[in-house]
């Protein structure tokens, strides 16, 4: 691939035109026909079992032998030095062990290009991070060292990833990214034989229709780097994990009931930064991920794992277009919506001033825009499928969610209210209540319903939002409306 790799917007074609705007965290994988159907059905009764079985042997047999491995070590004993002897000679069966497990499974994993050696590059880079099976990586590179979040040990497999000598990360450190990076660079730079550092920058999964932003993390030791990349080559995707998209249960499910699948592994050449890189692990970075996208032969993106957070918040949230979100946040800031934040205007002038209903062709004059290829795309997000039409509330909800992310939940709340409150009075029944819980709380329509009866206290058939909020306060259910923070939780069920 020719021409820019990267920039603040998206992907770029060769042209240096913008390309088509792509949606990294969508995944849809459906069984299209009957045939299908009938195929994996079969083999879910005379295939699956039989290929369960032999993996389980094969990952207790692992586990078993990581056991041994690691017998009268401490935790804090795999940090301060590498294995050695007896301990280390284990890895290379449990390496075969690995990969016969995956072929088991039906999937063969081919490697081309050759692995540098830790002298040649401590770190190896990988991406796309696509899918839980990209953890084959591991026995690819004979056990070299991952990144690994330490809740992630107490789980049955805690055994392996702890047999890699890992570098733990604790999440609720507020200082575990500086003490991360601290000892990738130890490592990295230690003249002892540790493992090879294995990184997925990208921090996420994604559909590996291009490259998201690399976290500089793995690039702050400034040591020469090894990109590895992997593929799927299989003509039914079943083992993309995303945000968007299957469970790990049912690719898990329709990945043992292909009849064969692939992954390819491929070594690039090892990558020596000069100078500038080194001073400059984001340069560092974004270099390396262009190498890697034009052996890739797909764009890249600068979405973040900020990004992802921001999807995952929209989704929870139940915000029209929540998917999209990232998608629609870039157009509004190509089409100057960002700065002006017209939505927000829009949506004071109250329900009277507001056609609620309208084709896609509408909303650029709606927002005082021109007819461009941004504008028509983003109308064509919010475009139902049902009727054809726009649905302009939905459109301006999701607008004021990304205007206000750094608000409270109370502000996107209080213009809910105004945006579905088609009378104007600033009071809505439980119908009207249900939409705007469904669609700002992430409330299913009978908890919503519940919910309004409770808040209606003098059962009036209305509340206002006063009244919800002042009902809200005294329930520790909803104390995530009036948080900031991005991340903060909401209880699964009330």
């Amino acid at each position: 691939m020719n021409g820019k790799m990267h920039s603040e917007t998206g992907a770029f074609s060769s042209d240096g035109m913008r390309a088509e705007i792509l949606n990294p965290f969508v995944h849809k994988l459906e069984l299209d026909n009957t045939y299908d159907k009938i195929k994996t059905a079969i083999f879910t009764v005379i295939l699956l079992p039989f290929r369960v079985i032999v993996i389980c042997y094969l990952i207790v047999t692992a586990w078993f032998l990581a056991c041994i491995g690691l017998y009268g070590l401490s935790e804090e004993d795999l940090r301060r030095q590498p294995m050695t002897g007896w301990r280390r000679a284990l890895k290379p069966l449990i390496c075969f062990i690995g990969k016969m497990s995956y072929l088991a499974g039906g999937m063969a994993i081919s490697v081309r290009g050759r692995q540098a050696s830790r002298k040649e590059a401590p770190i190896l880079v990988v991406a796309p991070h696509s899918s839980f099976l990209d953890s084959c990586i591991v026995y690819a590179t004979r056990m070299s060292s991952v990144i690994v979040r330490k809740e992630s040990m107490d789980n049955y497999v805690g055994k392996l990833i702890n047999y890699t000598q890992p570098v733990y990360v604790w999440r609720d450190d507020p200082n575990s990214r500086q003490n991360t990076i601290k000892e990738i660079i130890q490592r990295a730079t230690s003249k002892e034989d540790w493992p090879q550092i294995l990184i997925f920058p990208e921090g996420t999964c994604t559909n590996r229709s291009c490259l998201i932003t690399f976290k500089s993390g793995g690039f702050y030791p400034g040591v020469p780097v090894q990109p590895v990349t992997i593929r799927y080559p299989n003509a039914r995707d079943t083992v993309t994990w995303t945000w968007e998209g299957p469970g790990a249960l049912k690719l898990l499910w329709l990945t043992l009931t292909q009849v064969h699948s692939s992954c390819e592994i491929e070594f690039l050449p090892v990558y020596y930064p000069s100078e500038a890189e080194r001073r400059d692990p984001k340069l560092y970075a974004r270099n390396v991920r262009d190498v890697m996208a034009k052996a890739l032969g797909i764009p890249v993106l600068d979405y973040t794992y900020d990004d992802c957070r921001l999807i995952a918040r929209a989704k929870q949230l139940g915000i029209p277009g929540a998917t999209s979100v990232r998608e629609v946040s870039e157009l509004r800031a190509q089409l100057g919506l960002e700065r002006s934040r017209i939505e927000l205007h829009l949506i004071a002038q109250g329900p009277m001033a507001r056609k609620r209903w309208f084709s896609a062709a509408e909303l650029p004059c709606r927002l005082g825009l021109p007819e461009t290829p941004a504008a028509q795309r983003l109308a064509d997000i919010f475009v139902q499928r049902s009727s054809g039409l726009i649905h302009f509330p939905d459109y301006l909800l999701c607008a004021a969610f990304l205007c206000l992310q750094q608000e409270p939940l109370t502000q996107l709340l209080s213009y809910a209210f105004k945006l579905y409150d088609t009378t104007g009075t600033g009071r809505v029944d439980v119908n009207t209540f249900e939409e705007i819980a469904t669609h700002c709380l992430g409330l299913c329509q009978e908890d919503a319903h519940n919910t309004f009866g409770q808040a209606d206290l003098d059962e009036k058939g209305w509340i206002t939002y006063d009244e919800f909020i002042s009902f809200a306060q005294k329930k520790p259910f909803f104390s995530f409306i009036f948080t900031n923070d991005l991340a903060a939780q909401k209880p699964k069920t009330q």
